[in-house]
């Protein structure tokens, strides 16, 4: 069954901008931009508040929070559309993770980058919630009878014009995933504590050849033999979760 809460509210009245741009403006591999610790000293969130009980009392009970990042500097004429992802924590015994995508490297928009399974609302979804599960069931396979949605975090607009509604939900880990080889290379599951601590992030700097210094963060995530290059609008998902479940 699929369940909802109202979305958390937030305080901020001037949108942060994160001011992240596609690789191919920025002439350089995000892997090689400089970058310090963006850990800014925070603490990691902790463990008792990762459980899942923990994250519905959170979303039913929000508190007043500042998202840090809301929107990336306009990179094109598109009209804005709206979109959703799923920000699917899944509740494995030994610790919960967050299922990710890597997109293939032939789609028009963010291509090969990490992603949640997420896209364009459709006009026939009832709502952003359903345009969220019907994305993650066209791309991974991931069925609604699995999943859990406890509300959604403050919109994140991209380079590209879409209005973002991150859709957080547990998810049973029976699932078995059906990836769609045309939008998803891969899925993987990254641990919620390692991207819950912001020891794990790192705030990247570099001048892109308009002139104009780009910022923004990523979570080099290593999984076994691959580095899961988590950057750009993910991160700045999973860094507003951050402060959402710090607050």
């Amino acid at each position: 069954m699929t369940s909802s809460t109202s979305a958390p509210t937030s305080a901020a009245v001037v949108e942060p901008v994160n001011a992240v741009v596609p690789p191919t403006l920025l002439q350089i591999d995000p892997r090689q931009a400089p970058f310090v610790d963006g850990s800014d000293g925070l603490p990691a969130v902790a463990p008792a508040q990762l459980t899942a009980t923990a994250l519905r009392a959170r979303f039913a009970s929000p508190p007043v929070w500042t998202p840090e990042l809301r929107r990336e500097p306009r990179m094109t004429d598109r009209v804005p559309a709206q979109a959703a992802v799923l920000v699917p924590i899944v509740q494995r015994p030994q610790g919960a993770t967050v299922l990710l995508t890597e997109r293939t490297t032939h789609l028009s928009t963010h291509s090969g980058q990490v992603a949640f399974p997420g896209g364009r609302v459709d006009p026939e979804d009832a709502n952003i919630q359903a345009a969220a599960l019907r994305e993650a069931w066209e791309e991974v396979g991931l069925s609604a009878q699995f999943i859990e949605v406890l509300g959604t975090l403050p919109t994140y607009t991209t380079v590209t014009s879409f209005v973002v509604t991150p859709v957080v939900a547990l998810v049973q880990p029976d699932f078995v995933l059906d990836i769609n080889p045309f939008e998803v290379a891969e899925a993987f599951e990254v641990p919620l504590a390692w991207l819950m601590d912001p020891a794990n992030h790192r705030r990247h700097a570099v001048s892109a050849t308009d002139g104009v210094r780009r910022e923004w963060y990523s979570m080099p995530y290593v999984d076994g033999p691959h580095e899961r290059f988590v950057w750009g609008a993910t991160a700045g998902m999973l860094r507003n979760l951050y402060r959402f479940l710090a607050a």
